[in-house]
């Protein structure tokens, strides 16, 4: 279903996935098929060709995030899809992409797991994974959108993202989400804010690939480029060459680490839905946010002030914003698919133990929106308020 400017379209999420990494400019896709994400590579297949890019089936998801990162060296938009068994595989690449700041973008369809669980049904249990699933200290910026709509959104603000932090970027959706299909509003390039890369403006003998910018972040050249750019996972200089240095290595996990956690207000902020002063806040993300919008409303409805606060941002753990949030509320519910992965993140912010209350749901089943009512309301009564 489209209007006549073709820009309203009916979508599932996983398809508006793909197109929002066209849009965003990306020109290559390399991948291999895994139950829940199969169809963004399906996509890509059909459209890439078309706007002149590259789809690469790979034989696996090792040699898929290999090739996502030898093209975006090579200077292209470039990105992949996987679920929970493939992202394990991908984890030693990823801190490759994270050291030696490529940008591209990672796709994660959630199943519910451990190990390959159920391939087409949907869990939230990655949240960590995407965090601390590589080695060593690092950041990281994970996304996660709650409609059909965000997929697309998001998945440009992943490129955006990757593309002026020289980071790797993850979009975590799930198998509902995926299939899920819905009326979205696309967009061209031209009536976007699209972001490319910093090349370096000249050639000069000195140049260092990574001397960091004002921003913490380097200005790289595409790999051939007249000026030299060396590549490796090891600690390096500013010239690129490996050292062991303690000031060095110091210096630049620092840096790797800053450029993420200072950027903050780059990334998509929280999103509020029901009363401006709750007694009762709702912490949720992804397929699970939309069945907290929901029981807020029925709360609301009831008498009950109960207010939801969605996180399209999962790392950096928007810490700041979610103390200010849960200050004013007695209680904190935090809903989730999975046994508690956000729910620690929360207590971690400093609020207080007895005050934040986990709603989980962890049998390859979405979380509804009665159940998480359910959940207020027995907080509600436990804490001694009365509906009006």
């Amino acid at each position: 279903m489209m209007n006549k400017d073709n820009s309203i379209k009916f979508l599932q999420g996983n398809e508006a996935c793909a197109l929002g990494g066209i849009t965003a400019g990306a020109r290559f896709f390399a991948g291999y098929p895994i139950s829940p994400a199969s169809e963004i590579a399906e996509l890509s297949s059909l459209l890439l060709p078309q706007r002149g890019g590259i789809y690469l089936q790979m034989e696996d998801e090792i040699a898929s995030i290999a090739a996502v990162i030898g093209a975006s060296l090579g200077g292209m938009k470039a990105f992949t899809a996987t679920s929970g068994p493939g992202l394990s595989l991908m984890q030693e690449n990823i801190g490759f992409a994270v050291m030696a700041e490529a940008p591209c973008v990672i796709i994660n369809v959630q199943r519910f797991g451990p190990s390959t669980g159920v391939a087409t049904r949907p869990g939230q249990a990655d949240v960590m994974t995407t965090r601390w699933g590589t080695h060593g200290d690092h950041g990281i910026i994970v996304l996660a959108p709650t409609s059909v709509q965000e997929c697309y959104d998001l998945t440009i603000e992943a490129f955006n993202l990757a593309e002026s932090l020289r980071t790797p970027v993850i979009l975590l959706t799930d198998a509902t989400l995926a299939h899920l299909r819905e009326k979205i509003v696309t967009r061209t390039d031209k009536e976007l804010s699209i972001i490319s890369r910093q090349k370096p403006d000249q050639v000069t003998e000195d140049y260092q690939p990574y001397r960091p910018g004002p921003d913490g972040v380097p200005v790289l050249p595409d790999f051939g480029d007249q000026n030299i750019l060396r590549v490796t996972g090891l600690i390096h200089d500013h010239d690129g060459y490996s050292t062991p240095k303690p000031q060095t290595a110091g210096d630049l996990v620092h840096r790797l680490q800053q450029k993420i956690e200072g950027a903050t207000s780059l990334m998509p902020a929280p999103r509020y839905f029901g009363s401006n002063d709750p007694e009762i806040l709702i912490i949720s993300f992804g397929i699970s946010a939309r069945s907290a919008r929901e029981a807020v409303n029925r709360a609301n409805d009831q008498g009950i002030k109960a207010r939801l606060m969605q996180l399209p941002t999962i790392w950096p753990f928007p810490e700041e914003a979610v103390r200010y949030a849960c200050y004013g509320a007695s209680a904190v519910l935090v809903a989730e698919m999975n046994s508690g992965q956000i729910c620690r993140e929360v207590r971690a912010c400093g609020i207080q133990r007895e005050k934040v209350v986990g709603v989980n749901r962890a049998d390859t089943a979405v979380i509804t929106p009665g159940e998480i009512l359910k959940a207020i309301k027995k907080t509600w009564f436990r804490w001694g308020f009365h509906p009006i």
